[in-house]
């Protein structure tokens, strides 16, 4: 008798900005019409999303033109929301889109302490894209290092658009980068207020001349706030470089 021999095969879709409960209902339909050879495992951290297709069958040519129709028919329910079709990170994807057009980047981080510069650095060959970081914490390193103005800083809080857009400005110029980001917010679980409550991150990126900032309201606890605002940031950096980024509907403003 003679024994068959399963093929595996895997296939990869990583997505920005759901939840995994909006996840389990948008693929539900998805999910139900897999045949049985074809597993599916996702994981979400931070609104992003890795999807894993698994598939093991006997012949390989025709399992791999099912794992390639299941892995388009996946990506085309978020046609707006795929960031790449293989097993990367975020980090990743930026890196190799600022290689790609000879860029150099920059970060101004507040409430994420280091959190960006820490996750573009496990990339390997990022000293080809980025120059570095400056953890302006406090207000003082804020003006004095980054030159952002203090009348801006006493007048609309150091939690907010100006100060965002004027950090990410100042490190650009003292970096001399072609991009940068910036972040400032309230991480938790103290320091929120009725106007700008705990998982208040202003984040703004520059890319040459423009700058765009948002205001988001990130769920969780402090390492959850900070890795939201990491991953958001780079998410806005990245739609910038591909000239597809859209303004929030909410118009960003405070």
């Amino acid at each position: 008798m003679t024994k068959h021999t399963h093929h595996t095969e895997s296939r990869h879709v990583v997505i920005y900005g759901y939840t995994r409960e909006d996840l389990l209902r948008i693929m539900k339909h998805f999910q139900t019409a897999l045949p049985e050879y074809i597993n599916i495992e996702f994981t979400t951290k931070a609104l992003c999303t890795h999807i894993k297709l698994v598939g093991s069958a006997p012949g390989i040519e025709l399992l791999r033109f099912n794992m390639n129709r299941y892995h388009r028919a996946l990506a085309d329910i978020f046609p707006e929301e795929v960031i790449a079709l293989e097993d990367t990170s975020l980090s990743q994807i930026l890196g190799a889109k600022l290689l790609e057009n000879e860029l150099t980047i920059s970060s101004a981080e507040s409430c994420t302490g280091g959190a960006i510069a820490h996750r573009i650095v496990q990339t390997s060959g990022s000293s080809a894209y980025f120059i570095g970081s400056v953890v302006s914490y406090s207000n003082e390193v804020k003006a004095g290092v980054l030159g952002v103005d203090r009348a801006v800083i006493a007048r609309h809080g150091a939690v907010s658009k100006q100060v965002a857009e004027a950090m990410v400005n100042g490190v650009c110029s003292l970096m001399h980068t072609d991009c940068g980001m910036a972040t400032t917010g309230i991480a938790g679980p103290g320091g929120g207020s009725p106007a700008k409550p705990v998982g208040t991150v202003w984040i703004a990126v520059k890319y040459g001349d423009m700058v765009v900032s948002e205001s988001r309201h990130f769920q969780g606890n402090r390492e959850e706030v900070i890795e939201s605002a990491s991953n958001h940031a780079m998410m806005m950096m990245l739609s910038v470089l591909k000239h597809n980024y859209q303004p929030p509907e909410y118009g960003g403003d405070e």
